[in-house]
């Protein structure tokens, strides 16, 4: 059984910075397509930032574009989100997913994924 641990979350100032982390077990990483999601109190579940399987193809929600990075190591399992020029509106909790399908393409609707961590809380102060 697949599992995905995130940590980084935390309280910060708007303006600062944030690296999230998740750890994939039980399934090949670097076979995985992996995504990044937020959810902000009353809201639904939104798409951040997704990556292929070798970290050559990424792809972010308009939100954060020029502001976030998703990136991966594949020899830690890890896949991480760099948040940069952090915002009151990022408030939310971060979720990793899995996608397992066999497209190359990476994609930001949550059905496409397989797996999903517990998340972990970004609170934003401004």
């Amino acid at each position: 059984q697949a599992q995905l641990v995130e940590s980084g979350g935390g309280l910060v100032q708007a303006g600062g910075s944030l690296r999230l982390s998740c750890v994939l077990s039980g399934r090949t990483f670097s076979r995985t397509k992996m995504g990044w999601f937020r959810q902000a109190p009353g809201k639904e579940r939104e798409f951040v930032a997704a990556i292929n399987r070798s970290g050559g193809i990424t792809y972010y929600a308009d939100p954060v574009k020029g502001r976030f990075t998703i990136s991966r190591d594949n020899a830690k399992d890890t896949v991480y989100l760099q948040m940069n020029s952090l915002k009151p509106e990022d408030t939310a909790v971060y979720y990793c997913a899995a996608d397992y399908s066999l497209s190359v393409d990476v994609t930001d609707r949550l059905d496409d994924y397989n797996y999903w961590g517990q998340g972990t809380q970004v609170t934003v102060s401004s």
